[in-house]
C-alpha cells in the first residue's frame, strides 16, 4: 500500500515486517516521488476527512481530576505535552464522581478550564462520556444498575465496566450526565471527537436482562416452535412451552445447549451496541455535528464489532502487544498486531485511531516488560503504516494510586522528562509531525480473485 511506502525513510519494510531504521539490516529503501504523488491523489479522493484532520494525532488518556489539588502538576503537564509534541488528549473517561459527586450536583467548570487551557496551547480534546465507571452513590442508591453474574448473584460495588446495560435507571442517569456534557461542550471547537464509554464488554443476567433476552428471542424466531426447532430442544426433552421458561446460560443451570449459548452471546452484543446508541443519541440531541467512536480491543469476540462499526464514525482500538515473549519473536508479535490494525481499518474502510497503547509497559500482562529501545517507535509507526491516524497512549501521567498506579505512562511518578519513555514518546511525536501529510490517506484495497 502507498501509505506504507512513505515509511521507508524511517523503516525497512518487507512483506510482513517493519524495523526502526537504526535497528534495520542494510538496504534501507526510500519511497519514490511517484508514490508520494499517488498518495496525495488518494487523499483528494477520500471524500472528506474525519474530524477534518490535517495532521496525525499524538497524545492519550489524561486524568487531571487526580491532580486538581496540584496546579503545579497541571501546569507541568502542559509544558511536558508540548515537549512531547502532543496535540490531543482524551478526557473524562473515569470522571463521573468528579463531575457529579452527589446526585444532581454537577461540576463542569474544572473540566472546561482544562479543555480550554490545553486548546490554548494547541492541544485538542477527545471527550469521553463517563458511563464505564459509575460513582458509589449511584450503585448504592440504585442496586439494579449493578450487574448480576451468571450464578445469579448481584455484584457489590466494584471496579469498572460492570453496569447493567438494560437498567432503565442506569440509562436515565447516563443520559442526564451525557446531556450536561453535550450542552456545555457540544459546539466547543476544542472537542474534536466524542468517545462513548470505555472498552465495552461483559454481561448481566438480572431479571431485566432476562426479559429483554426473551423479547429479543421472540423477535428473532417469532414462535416457540421455531425456537425449539432451531435449538433442537427436543433432545433431552428441552422443548419450551412458555417464553418465561427461558433463562440465560448459568453454571448451575442450562449451559450445554449450543443454540441458547450462541443466541445469548448475540443478545449481549446487541444490547451492548444498543446501550452505546442510547448514549450517542443523547449527545447528538444537543451536538448534532458531533462524531463518535468507541475504543475496541484485541481479538474481542463478546461484541460483534462489524455490527458496532455501523454505528460509529471512526473506528478505534486499544493496542497492547505483549512484546518480548520468550516463545515469540518481535517479528511474530508485529505480524499479529499488523493483522489487528488491518481489521480495524476494514471496519470502516478508512483510517482508524489507535486510541490506547503503552509507551513503556502495562501492569496486567503475565510479565509486564519494559519495551526495548526502538520498540516504542516501531509499534507507533507500524500503526500509522497500516492506516492509523493517531498514536495515543494510556496513560499520559502515571496514576496517583489505586489499581493502575503501576501501569506505564509517558510521564512517570517522578515526573522526569529525561526518562526513556518520555524521550521516546517525544521522538515519535516529532516523527508524526514530519508525516502529517499522510493523515486520512486511504489504502489500496487488495483482494484475491478466482477466474472460475
Amino acid at each position: 500500500p502507498m501509505r506504507e511506502g512513505l515509511f521507508a525513510s524511517f523503516f525497512r519494510l518487507d512483506a510482513t515486517n517493519i524495523y526502526p531504521r537504526r535497528l534495520a539490516p542494510r538496504g534501507v529503501c526510500c519511497y519514490t516521488e511517484h508514490q508520494r504523488r499517488t498518495l496525495l491523489f488518494m487523499q483528494t479522493q477520500s471524500g472528506g476527512k474525519t474530524m477534518q484532520l490535517d495532521k496525525l494525532l499524538h497524545g492519550g488518556d489524561y486524568n487531571p481530576e487526580q491532580w486538581l489539588d496540584r496546579p503545579d502538576i497541571l501546569a507541568q503537564d502542559v509544558e511536558l505535552m508540548k515537549k512531547a509534541h502532543v496535540n490531543v488528549v482524551t478526557l473524562g473517561v473515569f470522571s463521573w464522581s468528579t463531575i457529579e459527586p452527589q446526585e444532581g450536583e454537577f461540576h463542569l467548570d474544572w473540566l472546561a478550564d482544562i479543555i480550554h487551557n490545553l486548546y490554548a496551547h494547541g492541544i485538542s480534546t477527545i471527550l469521553a462520556t463517563p458511563s464505564a465507571a459509575r460513582p458509589a452513590w449511584l450503585a448504592r442508591k440504585y442496586p439494579e444498575v449493578r450487574r448480576v453474574r451468571g450464578d445469579r448473584v448481584r455484584e457489590l460495588y466494584n471496579r469498572r465496566q460492570n453496569h447493567c446495560y438494560t437498567s432503565p435507571i442506569y440509562r436515565e442517569k447516563v443520559a442526564i450526565i451525557d446531556r450536561k456534557l453535550a450542552e456545555r461542550f457540544g459546539d466547543d471547537p476544542a472537542v474534536i471527537l466524542w468517545h462513548i464509554g470505555n472498552e465495552f464488554g461483559g454481561e448481566c443476567h438480572c431479571e431485566l436482562c432476562q426479559n429483554a433476552f426473551r423479547a429479543w428471542l421472540q423477535k428473532r424466531y417469532g414462535s416457540l416452535d421455531a425456537l425449539n426447532k432451531a435449538w433442537n430442544a427436543t433432545f433431552w426433552s428441552h422443548n419450551y412451552t412458555e417464553w418465561s421458561q427461558i433463562e440465560s446460560p448459568a453454571p448451575h443451570g442450562e449451559n450445554a445447549v449450543q443454540g441458547l449459548a450462541l443466541d445469548w452471546k448475540r443478545f449481549v452484543s446487541y444490547q451492548s451496541i444498543d446501550f452505546y446508541k442510547w448514549e450517542r443519541d443523547c449527545v447528538r440531541e444537543l451536538a448534532p455535528k458531533a462524531e463518535f467512536t468507541v475504543n475496541m480491543m484485541y481479538r474481542f469476540n463478546d461484541i460483534n464489532y462489524f455490527d458496532f462499526a455501523k454505528e460509529i464514525d471512526v473506528a478505534s482500538w486499544d493496542n497492547y502487544p505483549t512484546w518480548h515473549k520468550p516463545n515469540e519473536t518481535i517479528e511474530e508479535t508485529a505480524l499479529d498486531t499488523a493483522m489487528m490494525h488491518d481489521l480495524y481499518y476494514s471496519l470502516k474502510g478508512k483510517p482508524f485511531l489507535m486510541m490506547e497503547s503503552s509507551p513503556s509497559f502495562t501492569n496486567w500482562q503475565p510479565v509486564s516488560k519494559q519495551k526495548r529501545p526502538g520498540i516504542a517507535e516501531l509499534s507507533a509507526l507500524q500503526a500509522v503504516a497500516h492506516g492509523a491516524d493517531s498514536v495515543c497512549y494510556f496513560q499520559w501521567r502515571a496514576s496517583r494510586g489505586a489499581e493502575e498506579k503501576l501501569h506505564g505512562a509517558v510521564v512517570g511518578h517522578d515526573g522526569r522528562e529525561d526518562a526513556r519513555p518520555f524521550r521516546e514518546t517525544a521522538e515519535v511525536g516529532e516523527t508524526l509531525e514530519q508525516l502529517a501529510f499522510v493523515a486520512d490517506t486511504r489504502r489500496v484495497k487488495q483482494v484475491a480473485r478466482s477466474e472460475e
